[in-house]
């Protein structure tokens, strides 16, 4: 499955939009700018024409529920139904992650009976000076 069937599969880009925040595309756009924007002015929120270019190639998309760090001695003593407990409460947002750089934030949900997904809550603005 794609990350657009997955995405429809929660209601389409459209449910990945609350409180007004925009899209991916429009965060990241090409070359890891915002998209539509004119060289040093604010975005424009309409997708670059020559973005299209780039729609077929795969990404890797994951959603991490959260972090450990344990020694070696620990992680060779763990067997089925052991549990990892992870650096996250409850409820609390999961990271996504685009090719290994986090885009997002969201709340894992239900897709049927037997797949979850992920909600997006929140764009990240990525901190562009690193």
């Amino acid at each position: 499955m794609s990350a657009t069937q997955g995405f429809e599969a929660l209601g389409g880009a459209e449910a990945a939009e609350p409180r007004g925040v925009g899209t991916l595309a429009t965060t990241i756009g090409p070359s890891g700018g915002p998209s539509g924007s004119p060289p040093g002015g604010p975005p424009t929120g309409q997708p670059a024409s020559d973005l299209g270019a780039v729609y077929d190639i795969p990404v890797q998309v994951s959603a991490v529920l959260g972090r450990t760090t344990m020694q070696v001695s620990q992680l060779l003593k763990l067997g089925r139904g052991a549990v990892v407990e992870l650096d996250r409460k409850l409820g609390e947002a999961v990271d996504i992650y685009v090719n290994n750089r986090l885009v997002a934030r969201g709340e894992v949900v239900m897709v049927d009976d037997n797949r979850l997904g992920v909600t997006m809550t929140e764009i990240v603005k990525a901190d562009r000076s690193a």
